[in-house]
């Protein structure tokens, strides 16, 4: 019997602000290479005999960047099922559970998209010794040997050896995430390890489990399931039933009530890269142990995590500082607070969710757009159009659009014509007109768009007809 991973990439990572934003967050970034975190978390399993194609769980918003990513790295998931919004980690299970409790392959193993595990060979080996016990109807959570006293991690305590050779016991309790003196106490000791958040166990098994300990979401996201819709490659989950779900972690909802649970600690290199902390960990340091990212000049600088994408980043004299430059944002912050990055985005939230919600590179099925500049009345965009990609057929009601070509073709369809805009050429879409910008080429097409009107804002816009099958406001 194969395992089945189910991918849960519902996560905000609000730590990681500015860089990680609700619309595009951190497990969708580029960190440590040329591949997201979620996209090195898929990769672990490909082309593994011992393991299923994945089950990708996922917020809607972040549907097409999922499948984009994907496409990259030629994974065809089994499913990707999409939330209509966050219901935490007991829900998100609850429904992948639900879709392969019928299948060959019931054994699931649970991961989140935003962990780094550098050997992860021996991470497989570790999981395939752990099957035959999911298969034995044990719910298998894996813990991590404490390096530090970390109050941002939850610990499991593990209890008396359930094989001979004790690579995987009984759970004694879980502990929610610890004071500071807390965690000092709990490293001293042999047997309490961080919560992984990794799972591993048989669909059916836990849905059992689910349905005795927390019923309301066992019903609720059944029917979301069962009364799911497919649009394109995406299953849609019911809305009206999985709000109803309680917001409760699976570690709540069962892990901490069912009697059949077992941690088996992994001997592996593990990081849960939630903080710009982890992030400079991560990162290659000089002599001055500083880490240093993008366009960045320093002096007498000690102990700095620097990263800018945008403009020239210059220090002098400074010391122990994360400096994390986008281009709408700076976030400058003491290393001893970046826990604290979290509490900053639910402040500016309250009174500037622009720059929580949005990337400054907006990314659409069909490719990405960014806003070069804006002012009163106009804003002006620079629009990438994929090979063989093409947007909606719409019209706007308060705002016209001036498109000029500054590489590839673009084929223009405007009213009941279409026509080629080649480099350096430039065409006006008038308010209220039907229009479509596609790109019928093997390279990308990179064009600017000024709009001007009363209105700006993403949701002036009527779809005719979109190959995506995204309704009117639905981007």
């Amino acid at each position: 019997m194969k395992i089945t991973p189910v991918i849960l990439s519902g996560g905000s990572g609000t730590r990681l602000w500015p860089i990680s934003r609700q619309s595009n967050p951190k497990q969708f970034s580029d960190f440590f290479g040329e591949k997201s975190l979620f996209q090195k978390t898929v990769l672990r399993f490909k082309d593994n005999p011992n393991f299923e194609n994945p089950i990708i769980v996922c917020n809607e918003e972040h549907r097409f960047i999922v499948a984009s990513q994907l496409q990259e790295i030629v994974v065809i998931p089994q499913k990707i099922i999409l939330e209509p919004l966050a219901r935490n980690t007991a829900s998100a299970i609850a429904v992948a559970s639900h879709a392969v409790s019928k299948s060959s392959s019931k054994i699931i193993l649970v991961l989140p998209s935003d962990h780094l595990i550098l050997d992860e060979k021996n991470f497989i080996q570790q999981i395939i010794l752990a099957k035959k016990f999911a298969q034995q109807n044990y719910l298998i959570t894996f813990g991590i040997t404490p390096k530090y006293a970390e109050t941002g991690y939850g610990y499991i305590e593990k209890s008396q050896a359930i094989d001979e050779e004790k690579t995987i016991f009984k759970v004694e309790k879980f502990i929610e995430k610890p004071n500071q003196e807390t965690a000092e106490k709990l490293i001293t000791q042999n047997n309490f390890y961080w919560n992984s958040g990794i799972f591993l166990f048989d669909a059916e098994n836990y849905l059992q489990n689910l349905e005795k300990f927390a019923k309301n979401i066992f019903t609720h996201s059944k029917n979301a399931f069962d009364l799911a819709r497919q649009d394109l490659h995406f299953t849609r989950l019911d809305a009206d039933e999985f709000t109803k779900c309680p917001n409760i972690s699976i570690d709540y909802a069962v892990m901490e009530k069912a009697q059949n649970i077992a941690i088996m600690p992994l001997q592996i290199d593990w990081k849960d890269v939630g903080s710009w902390n982890a992030i400079d960990n991560l990162s290659r340091q000089d002599e001055n142990q500083n880490s240093f990212n993008g366009n960045v000049i320093s002096l007498k600088t000690k102990n700095c995590y620097v990263n800018s994408s945008q403009q020239l980043v210059a220090t002098i004299g400074v010391e122990n500082l994360i400096i994390v430059n986008t281009k709408d944002a700076i976030l400058i912050a003491n290393k001893n607070n970046s826990q604290e990055v979290k509490e900053l985005f639910e402040n500016l939230k309250k009174n500037n969710s622009k720059y929580c919600d949005e990337n400054p590179k907006t990314l659409r099925p069909w490719g990405s757009f960014e806003i070069i500049d804006f002012g009163k009345n106009f804003k002006v965009k620079k629009i990438i159009v994929k090979p063989f990609c093409a947007l909606s057929l719409q019209k706007h009601q308060r705002r016209s659009e001036h498109w000029v070509v500054v590489r590839g073709r673009a084929s223009v369809t405007y009213e009941d014509r279409e026509f080629i805009l080649n480099e350096n050429e430039s065409t006006f879409i008038p308010l209220g007109k039907k229009h479509r910008l596609e790109n019928k080429y093997a390279e990308n097409l990179e064009i600017i768009e000024i709009q001007t009107g009363d209105y700006l804002g993403e949701d002036d816009i009527y779809r005719f007809n979109d190959k995506y099958g995204r309704d009117n406001g639905n981007f």
